[in-house]
């Protein structure tokens, strides 16, 4: 049944997908591309992620020029030029981290197949196609829903990881964030000091939050090498994500993993 279901969504994508990427009097806007996106057809193939795994995706900051997102393995990242001709966008330049994974043949279709993308067009209010040279759809974007938000923030969590390294157990004040979502404010303790501060978020972009006017009790302590992580860390937060078996992870301008959260 699943594969029929496939089948069915794919003939709905490729009907639409065949002459969605002809030249058009009317382009599509900038605006239109602007958040998150999952990968769901690369060369007119259905994107099929293995169980547990989520859709490669895309993000567009069409303010600020950066690109992101994750190829199916690793975190990549890079830029547009916003001033470029409406349709049109040159995602030539992606960079990802490299770490390994069992099985590389999506990650890497993802990644060569970006690198022919010449221009974009609106398939409806949820897809957008990424077309080659030639006008082809090479990949099909499909609107992407958060698997973790930022409702889901609320509350107490212990920061088990900042700067790449675990935060040791057994401090006297274990470090913690809490968040409460309807002041858009953040309390918790460095490892030292007390941390209170704001956060802010975009409804565009569901993933993105980064902090705001933090301010620290000013309390000196024997050892302040985990504060001053957990501090840089908070510093340089741009957005969160779901991590498998791992709580929530914090990322920065370069999707860098900088924290990890475990729910208290």
């Amino acid at each position: 049944m699943k594969n029929v279901f496939v089948s069915l969504f794919m003939a709905g994508v490729l009907v639409t997908t065949m002459s969605s990427c002809r030249s058009s009097k009317d382009a599509a806007m900038l605006s239109s591309i602007n958040g998150e996106w999952n990968i769901i057809e690369i060369n007119g193939v259905a994107v099929v992620p293995s169980p547990n795994q989520a859709f490669p995706f895309i993000s567009f900051d069409t303010t600020t020029g950066k690109v992101s997102g994750n190829s199916g393995c690793n975190r990549m990242m890079g830029s547009f030029d916003v001033n470029a001709k409406p349709g049109t966008i040159d995602l030539g330049t992606m960079a990802s981290t490299r770490m390994m994974c069992p099985d590389m043949t999506l990650e890497q279709n993802v990644l060569s197949t970006l690198r022919q993308v010449k221009k974009y067009k609106e398939l409806g209010k949820e897809n957008i196609a990424l077309c080659g040279s030639s006008r082809r759809p090479v990949i099909v974007l499909q609107k992407k829903t958060p698997t973790v938000k930022l409702s889901d923030l609320n509350g107490k969590w212990m920061i088990v990881e900042a700067g790449g390294q675990a935060i040791p157990e057994g401090m006297e004040k274990q470090p913690f964030i809490e968040f409460n979502l309807n002041e858009k404010r953040i309390h918790g303790n460095a490892g030292c000091n007390l941390i209170n501060g704001d956060f802010v978020a975009d409804s565009e972009k569901p993933s993105e939050i980064s902090f705001s006017q933090l301010i620290t009790t000013m309390m000196a302590c024997p050892n302040m090498e985990v504060e001053s992580r957990v501090l840089k860390a908070l510093d340089d937060v741009q957005s969160f994500g779901q991590l498998e078996g791992r709580g929530i992870g914090l990322y920065d301008a370069d999707n860098v993993l900088v924290m990890v959260l475990i729910k208290k």
